[in-house]
């Protein structure tokens, strides 16, 4: 049967991800760092991923293709949620505490990582995951631990981390996860670092706007990185 059904264009495909998280129904993966339509059956062609592509790269057509499936679309999702412990379906995104041994050389402290868990991308992250329980939490631009140079010991000791990209990432996605681990989670406090630059207010307005949408006000605390790698 000919029915609409959305066309991606992988020439013009950047690989972001963004209509992934647009299609309530599972349709699209990305395979091979391109978005990928993995079943006709899946894909519904009413486009709700089409506004979240930067690239312009998503169309709806008409072609042949077979019916729309609600069935298989619920079964997926049923699948979906059975592997909670991976939030891609990806082994390395599987949630972990690390501990950590301070290890001296002579009368220096050796300079250590303090990532306390894993996996540390926001979209990765499970809400629900079990270092997020009772957490004080860092939430920073990726951008930052580049341009400053004692990050670790500053920032990411005795938190846990999340980081994201404002500019490439959906701020509406940021706002509701971080909505989903106030809910579900006891948070302490969270810590947002950011860059100078206006993109990275992106990651400020998604958090405060999470806290309002929770309806959870936790004691907050904002950094600025100047692009010269000092505290503003």
């Amino acid at each position: 049967m000919k029915r609409n059904i959305i066309n991606i264009d992988e020439n013009k495909c950047n690989g972001c991800g963004l209509c992934i998280n647009a299609c309530h129904e599972g349709a699209i993966e990305l395979i091979n760092g391109k978005a990928k339509l993995i079943s006709d059956e899946y894909c519904d062609g009413l486009g709700d991923c089409l506004p979240k592509c930067p690239t312009d790269a998503i169309k709806i057509i008409e072609r042949e293709a077979i019916s729309y499936d609600v069935a298989a679309v619920e079964m997926k999702k049923n699948q979906n949620d059975k592997k909670k412990d991976l939030p891609c379906g990806c082994p390395g995104t599987k949630e972990k505490s690390i501990k950590r041994n301070v290890v001296l050389n002579g009368s220096q402290a050796e300079v250590i990582s303090q990532l306390n868990q894993w996996p540390v991308q926001l979209k990765l992250v499970n809400s629900k995951a079990r270092f997020l329980k009772e957490a004080n939490i860092l939430i920073a631009a990726d951008c930052t631990a580049y341009a400053y140079g004692n990050f670790h010991n500053e920032f990411i000791k005795g938190r846990v981390t999340l980081i994201g990209c404002p500019k490439l990432d959906d701020n509406d996605y940021y706002r509701e996860k971080i909505a989903e681990i106030l809910e579900n989670n006891d948070i302490k406090s969270i810590t947002v670092v950011r860059m100078e630059v206006p993109c990275c207010a992106g990651i400020v307005n998604s958090v405060k706007a999470a806290m309002l949408q929770a309806g959870i006000i936790v004691p907050y605390k904002e950094v600025t990185i100047g692009i010269n790698g000092v505290i503003i």
